[in-house]
């Protein structure tokens, strides 16, 4: 399959297709994929984030291109950090520019940002329920927080029929 051909439609009406979720931290980010009929998100991987970063080719966007390529994702979520109170502040911004050098990487495989307040905390309430230390779950704290992320994303198109979030418009563009 190229990305150019359209999978067939799911039972909610969305395109078939396996999601990739992006948690971007300051020094880490977390990836997730879905199975392809976006029924449930796993962990894949963190990667370590290149701050000073302007460009497409960064080592932390490519890496991310080339799971999109490896399992033929059709979408990808980024998780979009606002306030409690849904203000956008620093890290909003800094999540806003990162999707968009990734979707100038990507295109034509869409990116699209999605709510991700109180993810990173959730998922360290959840790793501790499963009875990991702080300091053993730093290394996949960002998976978790991409996790969350992707199937809130996966939970939103199943019940809207249609893909979650905001487009994200390439960088330069």
């Amino acid at each position: 399959m190229t990305f150019e051909q359209a999978p067939e439609a799911g039972a909610a009406g969305v395109p078939r297709g396996a999601r990739l979720g992006v948690d971007v931290g300051k020094a880490r980010i977390g990836l997730a994929a879905s199975d392809p009929d976006g029924l449930v998100a796993t962990p894949v991987e963190t990667v370590p984030r290149v701050l000073d970063a302007t460009s497409v080719r960064s080592a932390d966007v490519a890496r991310i291109a080339a799971e999109v390529e490896e399992r033929f994702a059709a979408v990808v979520y980024v998780g979009l950090p606002r306030h409690l109170s849904g203000a956008e502040g620093a890290a909003t911004a800094d999540a806003r520019a990162f999707a968009g050098r990734l979707a100038a990487a990507l295109a034509p495989v869409p990116v699209r940002l999605v709510d991700e307040r109180m993810t990173t905390v959730s998922a360290h309430g959840q790793l501790r329920a499963a009875g990991r230390r702080t300091k053993s779950h730093r290394s996949v704290i960002d998976q978790a927080a991409a996790v969350i992320i992707l199937q809130s994303a996966l939970d939103a198109e199943r019940a809207a029929g249609t893909r979650a979030g905001e487009v994200v418009e390439p960088a330069g563009t």
